[in-house]
C-alpha cells in the first residue's frame, strides 16, 4: 500500500472514530473517561480503528480534536455533546442513510416537493444533500422523484429538521414520459 492509500485510510478511520465517539455521547448524554476504557474501546479494537494497546491514547485524541473543533465540551471529567456537535452527527447520519430497495417494483412513483424558505437555506442544502446521496432523481428545482417507499426518511426529515409543512410527499401511479426516469433507475 502507497503512502496516500495509507493516509487515507488513517484519515477515514480517524473520521470513523470520531463518528463513533460523537454517537456515544449523543446516545448517552455525555462520555466519562471511565466509560471510554471498558466498552468503547473493546468494539473499536473489534472494528480495526485502534490497536488495542494504545486505544486510550486514540481515543482521548479524537475526543480532544472534538472538543477543538466544537463539536463536543469537556468539564474535567466527561465529555458532552455541543449543539454544533449534534448537527454534525446529524449531518453525518443522513449522508450514511441508505434506503433498503424491494426486489420488486410497485409501479408507483414516489415525487417529493419541497419548498424551503430562504432563511432556512442550510437545512434546504442538506434536504438536497441526502436526496441526492440516496439516489433520488431530481425532476426539476426542488421535485425529486424515487420508485420505492421513503416515506421513513421524509418523516425523520420533517420531524429532525422541523420542515413537516415544507415538504410534499406524493405517492403516483404515472408520469408522463417516465422512460428516462425507468432507465436511470434500471427498471427497464
Amino acid at each position: 500500500m502507497g503512502k496516500i492509500e495509507e493516509k487515507s485510510k488513517k484519515k477515514g478511520n480517524r473520521e470513523h472514530l470520531q463518528k463513533m465517539i460523537l454517537q456515544v455521547v449523543a446516545n448517552v448524554g455525555m462520555l466519562s473517561v471511565a466509560l471510554v476504557a471498558p466498552n468503547v474501546a473493546k468494539s473499536m479494537h473489534k472494528l480495526g480503528l485502534v490497536p488495542k494497546r494504545r486505544q486510550n491514547e486514540y481515543i482521548s485524541s479524537s475526543a480532544s480534536k472534538l472538543v477543538k473543533r466544537g463539536l463536543l465540551f469537556y468539564d474535567g471529567k466527561r465529555y458532552c455533546m455541543t449543539s454544533k456537535g449534534e448537527e454534525v452527527l446529524r449531518n453525518w447520519q443522513f449522508a450514511d442513510f441508505k434506503l433498503e430497495k424491494p426486489k420488486k417494483w410497485d409501479k408507483k412513483w414516489r415525487v417529493i416537493i419541497f419548498d424551503i424558505p430562504e432563511k432556512k437555506r442550510k437545512i434546504r442544502d442538506q434536504v438536497r444533500t441526502l436526496f441526492r446521496s440516496a439516489g433520488f432523481y431530481l425532476l426539476q428545482d426542488s421535485v425529486w422523484v424515487y420508485p420505492y417507499d421513503c416515506e421513513d426518511i421524509l418523516t425523520l426529515l420533517k420531524s429532525d429538521l422541523g420542515v413537516g409543512k415544507n415538504i410534499l410527499y406524493l405517492i403516483v401511479d404515472e408520469i408522463e414520459n417516465d422512460k428516462h426516469l425507468r432507465e436511470f433507475f434500471d427498471l427497464v
